[in-house]
């Protein structure tokens, strides 16, 4: 089987990247996949980067208008057995027209003839627009859902539509009437083996793509409260801007550059990652809104890292229908979040417990198996649609 896959790329600092390169892993590892081609997006001129793997093609560009009409040329010429779209909403452009019209290539490729599946992260209807800051107005987040709504609709014309939380499923049958969703777990990136301890150091991790609802403002401010309590507390800043907020972290540096003890890594290449988490003793979650389920706290599972978060959106669904534990602290209040991890600072015994379920939640499932899944389901459709 020749299988195409559309995703992000390392080192791509788009969204999904992670997701995306692990995800071609596992099917290049795959018997039945005799050939992957990775659809990427280019990489800006002025980033110096290795040369990519030979199946590797960097056709598309974030931000483009003319994203799905290449992706659809490409495909053309390629003729895969099959194609797979690892996407959220804001995937192919930080505005709403290129990031609309990239997300009519789903179905540009199904009117192809190729089985088609799309692997779809966040959904408009779960997301608070404005505090995710895609909207600024009421009348510019009604415009948005609107074209959410629309958008969705063409996502649902890919043969299939996979999604990562049980909820998403059901608001896809309910509100869209659709019957070609199923739901394919996040899965683990690969198994760790033996969950690691805690270190020594009372290190706190946050990490990802900074700016939009992942802002650290009030984390920095609860870093300051904890210094008061021990000197010797680290805050670690792993990731860079979201590329709907360039030049935030400088920003925030300008403003922020004198509290001791802060840690900014810039870009974590995907071979440090399992460094920087085992190096944390807990991950916070500074978010004021979530657009999807939190590939970081799958991750600080499979590290068997505990958790502080607000309890909101898919943050909490995922406690909810995972079983991830967490302490909690509600949105843009310093005090609490300062406590939340200061409980678990002071209670080793009970941080590992929560690092522990955290483990297990996260590792149930791999993404190796995952990908069986929707292999699974391109046989179906090739059998189905054969001519």
């Amino acid at each position: 089987m020749h299988l195409a896959l559309v995703t992000t790329y390392p080192p791509s600092q788009g969204t999904l990247v992670e997701y995306g390169a692990h995800l071609a892993r596992v099917f290049v590892a795959k018997p039945e996949i005799e050939r992957l081609t990775v659809l990427a997006d280019c990489l800006p001129k002025e980033m110096a980067a290795p040369p990519d793997p030979p199946n590797v093609r960097r056709v598309w560009t974030f931000g483009s208008p003319l994203n799905s009409l290449r992706l659809a040329r490409t495909i053309q010429q390629l003729r895969p057995d099959g194609v797979i779209y690892n996407l959220q909403f804001a995937s192919f452009g930080g505005s709403a027209v290129p990031a609309a019209l990239g997300l009519l290539a789903p179905g540009m490729t199904r009117a192809l003839g190729i089985p088609t599946i799309t692997l779809l992260h966040n959904l408009f209807e779960t997301i608070d627009l404005r505090q995710a800051g895609y909207a600024q107005s009421p009348f510019k987040e009604q415009v948005l859902r609107a074209g959410g709504r629309l958008f969705t609709r063409l996502l649902l014309q890919s043969h299939l539509v996979a999604t990562t939380m049980p909820t998403y499923v059901e608001i896809l049958r309910r509100e869209y009437g659709a019957k070609n969703v199923f739901l394919a777990p996040h899965g683990a990136f690969e198994d760790p083996g033996p969950p690691p301890p805690l270190p020594e150091a009372k290190r706190v991790l946050a990490f990802g793509k900074f700016g939009t609802y992942k802002r650290l403002e009030t984390l920095l401010e609860a870093h300051q409260l904890l210094l008061k309590r021990d000197p010797a507390v680290e805050l670690v800043v792993a990731g860079t801007n979201s590329p709907n907020a360039p030049g935030y972290l400088e920003g925030l540096r300008a403003v922020y550059g004198d509290i001791p003890g802060v840690i900014y890594t810039g870009y974590v290449p995907e071979e440090e990652v399992a460094k920087v988490f085992s190096e944390a003793y807990v991950v916070a979650f500074p978010y004021t809104a979530t657009t999807g389920s939190s590939g970081v706290l799958h991750q600080a599972g499979q590290y068997a890292r505990p958790a502080v978060m607000p309890r909101i959106g898919d943050l909490a669904e995922l406690v909810e229908a995972e079983g991830y534990r967490a302490e909690f602290f509600s949105p843009g209040d310093a005090k609490g979040l300062a406590e939340a991890l200061w409980r678990l600072f002071s209670d080793r015994e009970y941080a590992q417990q929560i690092g522990l379920a955290n483990y297990r939640a996260s590792v149930g499932v791999l993404l190796e198996d995952v990908a069986d899944w929707y292999l699974l389901h391109f046989e179906r459709l090739r059998r189905k649609y054969a001519h």
